[in-house]
């Protein structure tokens, strides 16, 4: 049985091959891994003129977690889907959603002080959850998707 969920996303498919002509394939771009780690996905998925990133938390050029607490992970955390954005044809003024994950949800108030810092044309939509751990003992994980011109 095919749930409303496959369904939908069967039309949307089976629309966008209609309208463009042609069958919409992903581009996948591999994860850059810091020495000595490797990643089991992809940092950006774009289709069409979308682009699906993946969560990013706080790390630096190394893969440490900055030190500093909440607000010092989640300028990192942005700064890192600022730099994926560009890298990939996009930026924050094309950010549609974003789903941010803390550690604590205590810590929201304080992520939103720094996350309301990265948008100037509008907010996208967002969910925010808590959860029991992310990678690495992150206080923040944050994934956005976004329009794309490449």
């Amino acid at each position: 049985m095919i749930s409303k969920t496959m369904k939908c996303a069967v039309l949307v498919c089976a629309l966008t091959s209609a309208v463009t002509g042609a069958a919409v394939e992903p581009e996948f771009f591999p994860r850059k891994a810091a020495p000595g780690q490797s990643y089991p996905f992809s940092e950006a998925v774009r289709v069409g003129d979308m682009l699906y990133l993946s969560g990013d938390i706080g790390v630096d050029a190394n893969g440490k977690l900055v030190a500093g607490g909440v607000k010092a992970e989640a300028k990192q955390t942005m700064d890192n889907i600022g730099a994926n954005l560009t890298r990939h044809g996009s930026s924050f003024d094309q950010v549609v959603q974003c789903t941010v994950a803390l550690a604590d949800i205590g810590d929201w108030p304080a992520f939103n002080e720094v996350y309301r810092g990265y948008f100037t044309k509008h907010f996208p939509a967002r969910m925010a959850y808590a959860t029991g751990g992310l990678a690495l003992g992150a206080k923040v994980e944050v994934q956005c998707n976004a329009v794309t011109t490449k």
